[in-house]
């Protein structure tokens, strides 16, 4: 197990923990052009149920 040789500088702490960013997901529109709807990419609409242009699941 590594152990670190020497203690980290409080700046260098800070400098790394500063990129801990939390990122806003990534949406797309459905393909569905009667819904239209935002979301993740490469799942199935939660609002239509189409994946791919053919319904995959019963919609929400």
């Amino acid at each position: 197990m590594a152990v670190p040789k020497r203690r980290m500088s409080r700046s260098n702490t800070r400098s790394r923990r500063a990129q801990w960013k939390a990122a806003a997901p990534t949406l797309v529109r459905c393909e569905n052009r009667a819904c239209r709807a935002m979301k993740p990419p490469h799942t199935a609409c939660p609002t239509c149920g189409t994946y791919d242009g053919r319904s995959v699941v019963k919609p929400a």
